[in-house]
């Protein structure tokens, strides 16, 4: 990777056109319009924002979004949390559940080595098993740490995930996460932070009054779950959660206090679907892949970004802007090529050697293709390359 980067980096200063394709770019500007006012809306409604890393994969960006306001940042991989705390991020939230013990003792890990910059490490737990898991490992690391150089005595903060609505991880909620919640209070290396309720499908729910049905079916769960802490005597320090395509929903409920949109900052095909909340700040495209045409035909026209330069699991990319009119479609051409089409109404096809732009239709996986990011500012048609953007986390699955 590091001769790719020197080799990137021999772009910074010369013109977007000088891009080899296909290349995934980052319009900096776009991006950070798009942090201030997610920034800007966090403030406004008092939450806090923790930003999901797993979008970028970068201790450059999340460094960033810190920068704008976030206090840190979520992660779904151990490998993620440990790159990130690696590149000086050290306020880290794996927001998934972490069952294997080798993976606990690296989380186990994590946890003290950011107790020496005042930094924390959390985590997701969804059965009395992972919760039990989890002590163990935090006091193995204990007694390794009284065994070593270090004595300090850290702990974890601890979230009980709930399902409200995903139907994937997560307890039911009510008696069942109080029962969960009452477990990581028995153990003192573990502390109760609060909960997890995150609802991705409502995420994509294309129109405005379903999102808001689902997500307030959602925090009828969290409200009941926090009503039964209360009469334990655990009510929770913080309920976190909500993402791109309903974080407003969640700020305005009164019950969520932290937001872990993420896909804002660049914001993909498919969020581009959804019909627009007006209660929710406007997020512009930051995520291109940039293409160029290789062959040309009668009625269509090929390009060199295929499968391998971007995700297709929320749909084929989008063709921006071409003509100012959005007027060619892309269609599957297997893994090196795109087919492209005029649209509906529209007869032109792009010349041979000409670059376009693609909008992925999903930003995480399509990031996760890529070493690096191309950073340019002063748009995509006249701009210029400022800053190339390691994508650190590429392939941290475990």
């Amino acid at each position: 990777m590091s001769k790719l980067i020197a080799h990137l980096s021999e772009l910074i200063g010369k013109s977007v056109h000088d891009i080899d394709t296909p290349a995934l770019v980052v319009d900096l500007d776009a991006m950070k319009r798009n942090l201030g006012r997610m920034a800007e809306f966090a403030r406004k409604h008092h939450v806090r924002w923790r930003p999901h890393a797993k979008l970028h994969k970068s201790v450059l960006l999340a460094k960033m979004q810190i920068k704008a306001g976030a206090v840190g940042v979520c992660v779904q991989k151990t490998a993620e949390a440990e790159i990130m705390v690696a590149g000086g991020v050290y306020d880290v939230y794996i927001s998934n559940e972490v069952i294997a013990p080798a993976k606990l003792a690296r989380v186990a890990a994590l946890t003290q080595a950011v107790a020496a910059h005042n930094g924390k490490i959390a985590i997701a737990v969804d059965s009395v098993e992972g919760v039990r898991r989890l002590a163990q490992a935090m006091t193995d690391a204990r007694t390794g740490a009284r065994n070593g150089a270090s004595s300090t005595a850290t702990v974890i903060d601890v979230f009980v995930e709930i399902d409200v609505g995903q139907g994937r991880c997560g307890v039911q909620p009510g008696p069942d996460a109080a029962l969960l919640a009452l477990e990581i209070r028995r153990h003192p290396a573990l502390r109760f932070a609060g909960l997890q309720a995150y609802h991705g499908k409502a995420q994509h729910l294309r129109n405005v009054q379903e999102r808001r049905m689902a997500c307030a079916e959602a925090m009828k769960s969290v409200e009941t779950t926090c009503q039964l802490l209360k009469a334990q005597g655990m009510l929770p320090a913080l309920v976190t959660g909500a993402g791109t395509g309903s974080f407003a929903l969640e700020a305005a409920s009164g019950v969520y206090g932290e937001l872990q949109a993420g896909s804002f900052i660049f914001m993909d095909a498919d969020y581009a679907q959804n019909q627009r909340d007006p209660v929710q700040p406007y997020f512009e495209h930051a995520l291109f892949v940039r293409t160029q045409v290789i062959s040309r035909h009668a009625g269509h026209a090929v390009c060199d970004a295929g499968h391998k330069s971007h995700a297709i699991d929320a749909g084929l990319p989008r063709v921006h802007d071409f003509d100012g009119q959005g007027g060619l479609d892309y269609f599957n051409g297997g893994d090196e090529h795109g087919i492209l089409r005029p649209s509906s109404g529209h007869t032109r096809l792009p010349d041979l050697g000409q670059q376009l732009w693609l909008i992925p239709g999903h930003c995480d996986p399509t990031v996760n293709l890529h070493d690096a990011m191309i950073g340019v500012i002063g748009g995509l048609k006249k701009g210029i390359v400022e800053r190339i953007i390691r994508v650190d986390a590429r392939g941290a699955m475990t």
